[in-house]
């Protein structure tokens, strides 16, 4: 069978006004990011764009015109997504079944993906020795599901041992652009939050 492809477009809409290719080019970014369950990044929103556009100021005057709407275009990792505002949340809480949305993790899985996020790439005996336990397969398995952490490079010793790495998922749902925006640890510690 004969593999299909996506049918072509113009991304170049030479035959507009400056103005409207402009915001065409706006419309087709929201449209890709409000389709989209991740962050989009910026090779997948150039190919919906011509050549000559730039992504940066696209998605600047996107948040502009989000402005009065009640959601937002977020940057998470090494791509973009939309998110409610955080003002809505209770509405949404009230009539939206969001359920299966909600992360519902344990102290013990926070506690495991922030030692990822701060240690990584990190393996399961890197984590044992944090812990002082050995962390199970079944919630490595549960955080990998939910897409908040990721196989990352296998360690350079005997047996490469897979290590772990945090996703863009875990950015978007923690609500950080990178792991900069990771809380310092010493202020963690200050906080009575950190570990000795």
């Amino acid at each position: 069978m004969a593999k299909t492809h996506a049918p072509e477009f113009d991304r170049e809409l030479a035959d507009l006004p400056p103005e409207l290719r402009w915001r065409e080019w706006m419309r087709r970014i929201e449209a890709v990011l409000f389709a989209s369950s991740t962050p989009v990044p910026r090779e997948d929103l150039a190919r919906v764009v011509g050549q000559g556009a730039s992504l940066d100021l696209l998605i600047e005057d996107l948040a502009v015109d989000l402005e009065a709407r009640p959601y937002e275009i977020a940057k998470s990792g090494h791509g973009w997504f939309l998110r409610t505002r955080a003002t809505y949340g209770p509405v949404i809480r009230a009539a939206a079944d969001i359920r299966d949305q909600s992360l519902n993790l344990s102290e013990y899985e926070v506690a495991v993906l922030a030692a990822v996020a701060y240690q990584q790439p990190i393996s399961r005996d890197g984590l044992k020795d944090i812990f002082g336990k050995d962390i199970s397969r079944d919630l490595i398995g549960r955080l990998s599901e939910r897409g908040l952490i990721a196989p990352g490079p296998r360690e350079p010793r005997r047996g490469a041992p897979f290590t772990f790495v945090t996703t863009d998922a875990f950015l978007a749902a923690f609500d950080l652009t990178s792991l900069a925006d990771l809380p310092d640890p010493e202020q963690l510690h200050d906080a009575g939050l950190g570990h000795d």
